[in-house]
């Protein structure tokens, strides 16, 4: 095989593999712009339901939850289904009272409160003496 049929044959891989990523790049946008057209979705929906819940709902409100849980619907049959879980901290469930104990670690004192007097960098500096230089 001679040097150009080498060269050729590197730039044919070079050219699959760019394509290749090229490809996978594209699909991973359209994955993040989905989701980015779902969250928006699902944030207008809560947005109606809060409106709702707090009656600051408007008479259009619930022909809007309507429009929304269609548009959500038909975007899961377009793109799969929504991943629902809670995203925020505030979202997420919290500790029941029927929760099992758990020990509690052993707490550790260091000493007292650092004050404005006692840092970790040393003493305090003193004020300089009104009739001396200024430091060079």
């Amino acid at each position: 095989m001679g040097l150009l049929d080498k060269v050729k044959a590197q730039a044919t891989a070079a050219t699959a593999a760019a394509k290749d990523a090229a490809q996978k790049g594209q699909a991973k946008l359209d994955e993040v712009q989905s989701k980015k057209g779902a969250d928006s979705l699902l944030r207008d929906l809560g947005a109606a339901f809060y409106a709702t819940k707090t009656g600051r709902a408007t008479p259009s409100t619930d022909s809007d939850i309507d429009r929304l849980v269609g548009a959500l619907q038909t975007h899961e049959s377009e793109h799969g289904a929504l991943t629902l879980a809670p995203e925020s901290a505030a979202a997420a469930p919290t500790a029941t009272a029927t929760a099992p104990a758990t020990a509690t670690a052993p707490t550790t004192t260091f000493g007292p409160p650092p004050t404005a007097t006692t840092t970790n960098f040393g003493p305090a500096p003193r004020a300089a003496d009104p009739g001396s230089p200024p430091p060079s």
